[in-house]
Order: C-alpha cells, then sequence, then structure tokens
C-alpha cells in the first residue's frame, strides 16, 4: 500500500510540474497495481510487497523488449520513450545487487541447503527467488546457480 500512496503521491507532483512523459509512466503503474488489485485472486484488499515487486519488475522488462523491438525496427524514438518509461519504474524497486553480491547471496544459500549438484537446482532456485526478490534478475540468479552447481 506505501507502494500506492508514493505513486499517487508522485503523480500530483508530475501533473504540477507538467510532467507529461513521467506521468505516463506513473499512470501505468498506477494502473498494473489497479489490475493487480481488483483481479480476481484478491479481493481489493492490499497488495503484499513481493507481488507489487513482481509486478514492477515484469514492467520494466516488459519496457526494456520493447525499447529492443524498436530499435530493431529503427524506430529509436519509441525505443527511448520505453527506456525512459523503464527508468521511471525503476526508482520504485529496491537497489539492484551487483553480480558478486548475488554471488555470495548464492553461496551462502548452497551452503545452508547443503546443494551439492545440479540435481538440488530447485530448491536452490526457490530460496534464492524469494531472499533476492526485487534486488536482482531471475535470469541472472539463475545463471549463477547453474555455475556454482556445476
Amino acid at each position: 500500500m506505501e507502494l500506492e500512496k508514493k505513486i499517487n503521491e508522485d503523480i500530483k507532483q508530475a501533473m504540477r510540474s507538467k510532467d507529461k512523459e513521467r506521468l505516463a509512466a506513473l499512470r501505468s503503474i498506477k494502473s498494473a497495481l489497479l489490475i493487480e488489485k481488483t483481479g480476481k485472486d484478491r479481493n481489493a484488499a492490499e497488495i503484499p510487497e513481493s507481488v507489487e515487486m513482481k509486478l514492477l519488475q515484469k514492467q520494466v522488462k516488459q519496457r526494456m523488449e520493447s525499447a529492443e523491438m524498436y530499435e530493431q525496427q529503427g524506430r529509436e524514438e519509441l525505443a527511448k520513450e520505453e527506456r525512459f518509461q523503464a527508468d521511471i519504474i525503476r526508482e520504485y524497486l529496491p537497489k539492484q545487487m551487483d553480480e558478486q553480491e548475488i554471488r555470495d547471496e548464492i553461496e551462502k544459500i548452497i551452503k545452508e541447503t547443503g546443494a551439492s549438484s545440479m540435481k538440488d537446482m530447485g530448491p536452490v532456485m526457490g530460496k534464492a527467488s524469494k531472499e533476492l526478490a526485487g534486488k536482482a534478475d531471475n535470469k541472472k540468479i539463475s545463471s549463477i546457480v547453474k555455475e556454482l552447481l556445476s
């Protein structure tokens, strides 16, 4: 709920400063939160923080994929707009961990779970995904887990 309040305040601020690009990005976040809040699995209650973080990560990923697609088509202006919106959304995500920090956390998880081979990847990934939610990309987590368990 804190995220929703912050987004609403930032929308008001963007409207006051007439920042149309920022306003569009903030409205897309608000829209995604409202859709999640009123979805069939919810009862219009608060959205858990972990779900909010996943939703924001998904929004960033979609924007970056769109930007790449626009670049391939030679539509630089649209790609620039998508990247700008992704940057705005990232402001609401926790600070992203660098590769060494992720590696250190995964090594701890491997020790905790007693994993020793690729057969143990499932439990390691499950725990790593929960602990690093919002702080690291799952693709990066997966590649480091595979590397460490190989």
